[in-house]
């Protein structure tokens, strides 16, 4: 149940979802989906979103609850 916390990472940092659809290149409806669960979101967007909010991509999955990197 990753879609959550991408909502709220975009959210805490004040962007909107065209704000991040843009920075992975993809059209916001996607991006929505995305936020949703509608759609599966691309381990390479994962890896994108992970490294823009400085975070992992466990924290990004819901494996952990540390925000942070170790």
């Amino acid at each position: 149940m990753y879609f959550p916390r991408l909502r709220d990472l975009r959210e805490d940092a004040d962007k909107t979802q065209k704000e991040i659809a843009a920075i992975l290149g993809i059209d916001q409806r996607v991006y929505s989906n995305y936020e949703t669960g509608k759609r599966e979101i691309p381990v390479r967007h994962l890896i994108q979103l992970a490294e823009y909010y400085h975070t992992s991509t466990d924290y990004l999955l819901g494996r952990t609850s540390r925000p942070t990197k170790e």
